[in-house]
């Protein structure tokens, strides 16, 4: 009797604590203080300053959080850094991909284990509880357009940069410039496909030159991926292009100041990546204590977000314009 008194006491405790889980304002994080894991793209000064944001909104909340950040940008690296995380039973992983399609398995084995999986730069992610986006992808990808379209003069022959094909959002960013410049810029002619090499300031440069090379009448490269404008407006400068070729592109300020200043690259617009990095440990932190996401929740260090419940898409507005008027003070900063 003694025996099964205790084990019904046990299965009381366990169903009290499982129901006391569910109540709002209950902590739903395995560990105490929460564990949160960033998995970035590459080691690249991107992701150099999100790890900044990492580690601040770690000190700044109350939190454990790290990131790892893979030393090249193949999928399979991530892949393997989300699996270091499950081993280690952290609370959440928060990833910005590569390749959506190939770290879905492993998102999904994340969230069969009980961790919640939040991403950067990928929304529509397969097997991810929330999305959390700092800019508006449309307003984004047709910012930098506009400002390219008027930089060479609404015509003449472009080449477009992503980070590689199966990077989701500079492949969207890119379809909404593409998409503008068709209908309001008819005289504009993008050569050939789009080339996945702006995750590398080495393979930026080789492309752009190669380009250049063989397309003598080329008006300009139009970048997504923060390493593109960097690699692009060397070459452009190396090869004494500057106001021949024009650039646009996001990039990280302090790494490309000298070559706006020189105007080989003209303009870009960016998010602050510090901001990324305190973003998802800060989502991170709510969803790991049973926080409610609703429009306008008020994430840390993001203010009121838009909340759209059907796509699972968090979206702040933290665009900064980079031009010659702006960079020499965003450039103190990142």
């Amino acid at each position: 009797m003694r025996e099964t008194s205790r084990r019904r006491l046990l299965q009381g405790a366990a169903a009290l604590g499982a129901a006391s889980a569910l109540l709002p304002g209950h902590a739903f994080a395995a560990n105490s203080p929460a564990q949160i894991g960033v998995v970035g793209k590459v080691k690249i000064p991107w992701f150099d300053n999100v790890a900044k944001g990492v580690e601040k909104a770690g000190a700044d909340l109350g939190v454990t959080a790290s990131i790892i950040n893979p030393t090249t940008d193949d999928p399979a690296e991530q892949v393997r850094a989300i699996e270091d995380l499950i081993a280690k039973k952290v609370d959440v992983i928060a990833v910005v991909p590569n390749d959506a399609k190939a770290v879905e398995p492993v998102l999904g084995r994340a969230q069969a284990a009980g961790i919640k999986v939040i991403m950067n730069e990928s929304p529509g992610q397969k097997n991810a509880d929330w999305d959390i986006e700092l800019i508006q992808d449309q307003a984004f990808g047709e910012a930098h357009l506009e400002a390219f379209a008027e930089a060479i003069g609404g015509e003449g022959k472009y080449i477009v940069y992503v980070g590689g094909l199966t990077v989701t959002l500079h492949n969207l960013w890119a379809d909404y410039a593409v998409e503008l410049q068709k209908k309001k810029y008819p005289k504009m002619q993008q050569v050939g496909d789009r080339f996945g090499v702006s995750n590398s300031v080495e393979d930026s440069y080789k492309t752009a030159v190669d380009q250049m090379r063989a397309n003598p009448d080329l008006k300009g490269f139009l970048i997504f991926g923060a390493n593109g404008p960097i690699g692009a407006g060397q070459a452009v400068a190396d090869r004494e292009k500057i106001g021949k070729v024009t650039v646009v592109g996001p990039f990280i300020p302090s790494q490309g100041v000298k070559l706006m200043k020189a105007g080989a690259i003209t303009r870009g617009y960016l998010w602050n990546p510090v901001d990324s990095g305190y973003a998802l440990v800060a989502l991170g932190k709510v969803l790991a204590e049973g926080g409610e996401i609703k429009d306008g929740v008020d994430i840390p260090g993001m203010g009121p977000c838009q909340v759209n419940a059907e796509t699972k898409v968090i979206r702040a507005n933290k665009q900064i314009d980079l031009n010659p008027q702006t960079i020499d003070e965003w450039a103190k900063i990142i």
